[in-house]
């Protein structure tokens, strides 16, 4: 079984194809896996993995972690864009998950206040008044969304609630335009004898209306670069997410492709 990328709560700097040098924040556990999400696509595995027995870092060990990799860097003279929080499942889980931001907010202010502060999430746990609160603070609230049709958002990126729904989610998005980036997942393929498929029109013009009613600051699309624990999917080149992002475009959306 495909398991977990980060065995560290600060990881990096990496080269992200869309953000740039980034020092990675993962507040999930370093030996295991935690989210509200199983998608097929992800590269951290499925959730069968397990969580670990490591637990969730403290906050106070996210920040004293964190502040020794951004001083080491700052005397080194080394160059950073953005501190992201990303890791092995879904960061907003983290009790205190407004707490953490604050103190990055703190930290990269001390050491290097040009940085952006970005947080991947799957946009699952907008409903809870402190996520929400942290999401408005950061430079980049890239929140997901793989098919505005909730049939084939659940079957691409399985969520844990039953009751989680596309229309549920674009809604609770829509509250944070026009600061929010939307960040969605292009693929093809199959699980379990299932067409997986976001591809096609029903689904593009599906998405261009959930980007119409959201308004985010921007759109960004991707497919897949790494191993995936469904192996029967197909990365959609680079051409064709152009073409996509073309049709996007006309309706007035910023859009990148990565």
């Amino acid at each position: 079984m495909q398991t977990v990328l980060f065995h560290e709560t600060i990881f990096g700097p990496i080269h992200s194809r869309r953000l740039g040098t980034s020092l990675g924040v993962n507040l999930s556990p370093v030996d295991g896996k935690t989210c509200t999400f199983d998608c097929l696509y992800c590269e951290a595995g499925f959730n069968a993995q397990g969580p670990g027995r490591s637990g969730l870092p403290a906050r106070a060990d996210v920040a004293a972690q964190l502040e020794a990799r951004l001083s080491a860097m700052k005397a080194a003279g080394e160059k950073l864009d953005v501190i992201t929080f990303s890791g092995n499942g879904e960061p907003t889980i983290h009790p205190e998950f407004e707490g953490v931001i604050d103190d990055t907010i703190a930290l990269r202010d001390r050491y290097f206040p040009e940085v952006k502060i970005s947080v991947l999430s799957n946009a699952t746990r907008l409903a809870d008044p402190g996520v929400d609160r942290a999401l408005r603070r950061v430079d980049n609230n890239i929140l997901k969304l793989d098919s505005a049709v909730t049939e084939t958002m659940r079957l691409i990126d399985r969520p844990g609630s039953p009751d989680f729904t596309s229309e549920q989610v674009i809604g609770q998005i829509a509250s944070f335009a026009p600061q929010c980036i939307v960040q969605t997942m292009i693929l093809r393929g199959s699980h379990e004898g299932r067409t997986v498929d976001n591809t096609v029109d029903n689904e593009i013009e599906a998405l261009v209306e959930a980007y119409r009613t959201i308004r985010p600051r921007e759109v960004m699309l991707y497919s897949i670069d790494r191993r995936t624990p469904e192996q029967a999917l197909v990365k959609v080149e680079r051409d064709e997410l152009e073409r996509i992002a073309s049709h996007i475009r006309e309706a007035g959306i910023n859009v990148l492709v990565s």
